[in-house]
């Protein structure tokens, strides 16, 4: 806990000394991407684990299957074309989707290449926007969009912060001395 510490914006932990921020408010601001990050490499692990060993989702067919998703929502998508795409190998499709969720959730939630993590997310993200929210109305109901705008602030600062980016940049933030 940072109670009485002050986090520089190095991320180390010192007593602040008189007329310096202390407990929460000595925190940097980077520390605020934490939670983010956790939820979201979380969220897309989990998401891309899902796929994975569900029962009958990377079948071409069938309730369930990825194929059928995507013949449901090809008329209603902003791009068919992407659909379409999907669609000339469902399974190798589902399966690529399943494998770069996989990727996007460990490279975020370990901050391993964060910005490429991250990048890679917002591209997921769209793409399913462009697919299988756009149908949702009013458009806020859709949560594709919403990840997709979460992903933004990670693909421009990274992972600065207890991540394996931190340690193989040197810096090191966040490893060496605990600020929270």
């Amino acid at each position: 806990m940072a109670q009485g510490f002050r986090t520089n914006s190095l991320g180390t932990v010192g007593d602040g000394g008189p007329g310096r921020a202390r407990g929460w408010r000595g925190i940097p601001p980077v520390y605020g991407l934490l939670p983010l990050r956790v939820f979201l490499g979380v969220t897309f692990l989990y998401a891309g684990i899902d796929k994975l060993t569900t029962h009958g989702f990377l079948d071409s067919s069938g309730p369930g299957s990825i194929g059928e998703m995507m013949h449901g929502v090809r008329d209603s998508a902003a791009i068919p074309a992407l659909v379409d795409l999907a669609l000339k190998s469902p399974t190798g499709f589902g399966m690529a989707i399943a494998l770069g969720e996989l990727a996007v959730g460990i490279g975020t939630l370990f901050g391993v290449f964060g910005r490429v993590a991250a990048a890679g997310g917002a591209v997921i993200s769209l793409s399913l926007w462009l697919t299988v929210s756009w149908q949702s109305t009013p458009y806020y109901y859709g949560n594709d969009l919403a990840y997709l705008m979460a992903w933004l602030p990670l693909v421009l600062v990274g992972s600065p912060v207890l991540s394996f980016d931190s340690l193989r940049s040197g810096s090191g933030r966040g490893w060496r001395r605990r600020a929270l």
